[in-house]
């Protein structure tokens, strides 16, 4: 059984877990721009957390299934329908629904969210790169790790599902999904914070950042006031890790995500707390985010509280 892509949409990949253990060689992480959504939406349809999966970017593709499939569709609400014999049918985000053979999934208006992901039961027989299905259009891997799909691409799907669907209409996740997440997260102090003055500091702790034009999966410009480390040309390269906060030369802080380069001199100002990436990854170009300060305390507590949610789900029947 396969999926035929008719429309490609504006940016439309495949994701999983990310390619991990690679950093050292330069090759970028990748993985979903919104871990959370992801896994979240493979649990419920039976697959592993971390299978790969699409991941829908604003505007979305058209894919048609020549065989009966189950999906769930989960993350950004893209008005995702079922059209099959004619007529079309809404459905509803984070709940498995079955698209009969010869049917298309399509996308309509943005309502919430940047990303939507939609998992398919079995998961995507694509081979892996480096060890992970993951695209990275960046690093220009091999094959469909190394681009968007395209309308004509023909995705066979696999048979890696481990448990049925969980069809009950309420799991418990839901409401800790994309519906309620503020436009804010949740930072820890980096390594390079004490060399911007407190003034600095002080602005940053106020300020709404709008997430620039200049924005990709790499990484977010954000648009508000500048800041300026002292010092900062003195400033080694590091690893990156996903969520950093690098503040370059000419003052705009730049939140680095999932196709991040692996290293980078740039001075750290924080990190936003794993918990919280899911907050970062549903941001378009134009929306505002703030950031707040954490303890270690607390970004431990948020990310062991998120993985306990999703290890009852997966270990439930």
């Amino acid at each position: 059984m396969s999926l035929t892509v008719v429309r490609a949409g504006l940016l439309t990949t495949i994701q999983d877990g990310g390619r991990w253990g690679m950093q050292e060689q330069g090759v970028p992480v990748s993985g979903a721009m919104d871990p959370f959504a992801m896994r979240l939406a493979n649990l419920l349809v039976g697959n592993r957390a971390e299978e790969a999966a699409l991941e829908v970017t604003l505007l979305g593709p058209e894919l048609r299934f020549d065989g009966d499939a189950d999906l769930v569709v989960g993350g950004a609400d893209l008005s995702a329908v079922i059209e099959a014999g004619g007529g079309a049918i809404g459905i509803r985000r984070w709940i498995p629904v079955r698209v009969p053979a010869g049917a298309s999934l399509r996308f309509g208006e943005r309502r919430s969210g940047a990303r939507a992901y939609v998992a398919i039961r079995g998961g995507l027989d694509v081979p892996a790169v480096l060890g992970s299905r993951a695209a990275s259009v960046q690093a220009r891997l091999p094959g469909l790790a190394g681009r968007a799909l395209r309308a004509g691409d023909v995705l066979p799907i696999a048979n890696r599902a481990i448990r049925e669907p969980r069809r009950s209409p309420r799991h418990g996740l839901e409401d800790v999904a994309i519906d309620s997440i503020p436009a804010a997260a949740r930072f820890i102090w980096g390594p390079d914070a004490n060399l911007f003055p407190a003034d600095e500091v002080a602005r940053f702790l106020r300020a709404t950042y709008r997430v620039s034009t200049a924005s990709n999966r790499m990484g977010y410009r954000l648009d508000g006031p500048v800041l300026h480390a002292e010092g900062s040309g003195r400033l080694l390269s590091e690893a990156t890790p996903i969520g950093s906060l690098q503040v370059p030369p000419s003052g705009e802080p730049i939140l680095l995500m999932a196709d991040r380069q692996t290293s980078g001199g740039y001075a750290r100002i924080g990190t936003v707390i794993s918990a919280d990436i899911r907050i970062a990854g549903q941001l378009a170009p134009g929306d505002a985010i703030r950031f707040m300060p954490c303890e270690l305390d607390e970004a431990i507590r948020a990310l062991r509280e998120q993985e306990s949610a999703l290890a009852d789900l997966g270990a439930s029947r």
